[in-house]
């Protein structure tokens, strides 16, 4: 029996940071990729659980009690949590991609894309944060 196929679930979201370079914002995901609770919000913890940091294959687990999709009605708070493996890092494009391999959100082929891009070139005030899958 051939396995149904899922439509693939694709989306986009920017911010724009006027007062900051793309160079200072790089950190917190290149260097930060295990301490992402520390600047996201609704994030609990996250930590490393095996390989090097910096480096493709490093793997980390996090953990939120805010739900993914928030209902008007939702008051009761679980604990949700994902294994998420670092697949490429490019600190000179400033761009990385990770895949989640296990999670309690139901998503079965999860791969993202973050950039942190110069709004006006590199050396000018301002960036933007696209992440995409």
């Amino acid at each position: 029996m051939e396995e149904e196929k899922q439509p693939k679930w694709e989306g986009k979201a920017m911010v724009e940071l006027a007062s900051v370079k793309a160079e200072q914002v790089w950190p917190c995901f290149d260097e930060d990729f295990c301490n992402v609770h520390k600047w996201f919000p609704g994030f609990d913890s996250c930590s490393q659980l095996q390989g090097q940091l910096g480096q493709p294959g490093l793997i980390r687990y996090g953990t939120t009690t805010e739900p993914l999709f928030p209902a008007a009605d939702d008051h009761e708070k679980t604990i949700n949590w994902a294994k998420e493996k670092l697949l490429m890092i490019d600190p000179i494009q400033r761009c990385l991609s990770y895949e989640m391999l296990d999670n309690t959100y139901g998503f079965k082929s999860y791969v993202a894309t973050i950039k942190v891009l110069p709004i006006n070139g590199d050396g000018n005030i301002g960036c933007k944060i696209e992440w995409s899958l």
